[in-house]
């Protein structure tokens, strides 16, 4: 197991409620000039979840599962950017109001700009949620260190994901990381230049098709671990050649030029101490049995 200082990391209750759908423009283009009409973010999703395609829908950075927020109509306040920063993929969560109460549920994203907590729920719970109904996260893990490791950078996840992630440490001092996925850095979009990689996201653009085809990056699902090739998300998000980033997929393909699948921070160096290693079940879907992974409940006979 690797060897981390979660024993002195603090845990703190946020609390949001569900956000509704947004609609911030009246039409939405394309990087063709072509005009769409979809659905966007917000509210409780009930057929899109982790595990997924990220890519397919008829709609425009499609969050999975619920989102949540503090205030929307307050998105940079000071409340809602703690929310946003301190909960952590992972995380429990719980429905604290409603006909809901006392369902759990999974931290899976958060997406920076609109500054939703994306959380996932079975699909009972997922039936009785309404806009109204607040929820409760254990948020734990920011401040999360690796003490073997000081120059890889660790945030938004909790310490209990982290152990179960595959994540081996190599004869050639490298840490070998399953991912679903390696991303050229060139791909990376809107967000890029972010000094802040604690919070939010940053985009694969997808435009360039044959590229992404190349790449395999097509096959990519909501909650995918991915490698970021030369993105250097230690104290920011650039490009640096060498540098590897560890993300997990928080939303889904785009329409707008320079967007795509949102990838979120989870691990960062400077150097290639992190060696990404292909794996179909690296994914926190997988790991966790949530989402698309989650076993049907059983029914008596």
């Amino acid at each position: 197991m690797l060897k981390t200082n979660e024993k002195h990391l603090v845990e703190m209750a946020v609390q949001g409620k569900i956000g509704p759908a947004v609609r911030s423009r009246g039409w939405t283009p394309d990087q063709f000039g072509k005009i769409h009409a979809v659905p966007g973010v917000g509210s409780i999703v009930y057929n899109v979840k982790v595990g997924d395609p990220a890519f397919g829908w008829k709609g425009d950075h499609i969050e999975p599962g619920v989102s949540t927020v503090v205030d929307e109509n307050k998105r940079a306040d000071s409340v809602n950017a703690a929310y946003n920063f301190l909960a952590c993929m992972g995380n429990e969560a719980r429905v604290v109001t409603g006909d809901a109460k006392g369902a759990k549920g999974v931290v899976v994203g958060h997406h920076g700009g609109i500054e939703h907590v994306m959380i996932d729920f079975d699909d009972k719970t997922l039936d009785k949620l309404t806009l109204d109904d607040k929820i409760l996260i254990r948020a734990f893990g920011q401040g999360l260190e690796l003490t073997d490791y000081p120059d890889v950078k660790v945030y938004n996840l909790a310490p209990s994901l982290l152990h179960k992630m595959g994540i081996k440490a190599g004869r050639d001092g490298t840490l070998q990381v399953p991912v679903t996925a390696m991303v050229p850095g060139e791909l990376m979009g809107s967000g890029l230049g972010h000094p802040d990689p604690v919070s939010g996201d940053y985009d694969i653009t997808t435009m360039d098709e044959k590229v992404i085809r190349k790449h395999n990056l097509d096959k990519i699902r909501f909650g995918d671990f991915v490698a970021l090739m030369d993105c250097d998300n230690t104290y920011g998000r650039h490009f640096l050649s060498g540098a590897v980033t560890i993300g997990i997929v928080v939303h889904s393909d785009c329409i707008i030029s320079g967007h795509g699948p949102g990838v979120a921070t989870l691990l960062s160096c400077r150097t290639p101490l992190l060696k990404p290693m292909r794996s179909a079940d690296a994914n926190i879907g997988q790991i966790l049995k949530i989402g698309r992974f989650r076993k049907p409940p059983r029914t008596r006979k």
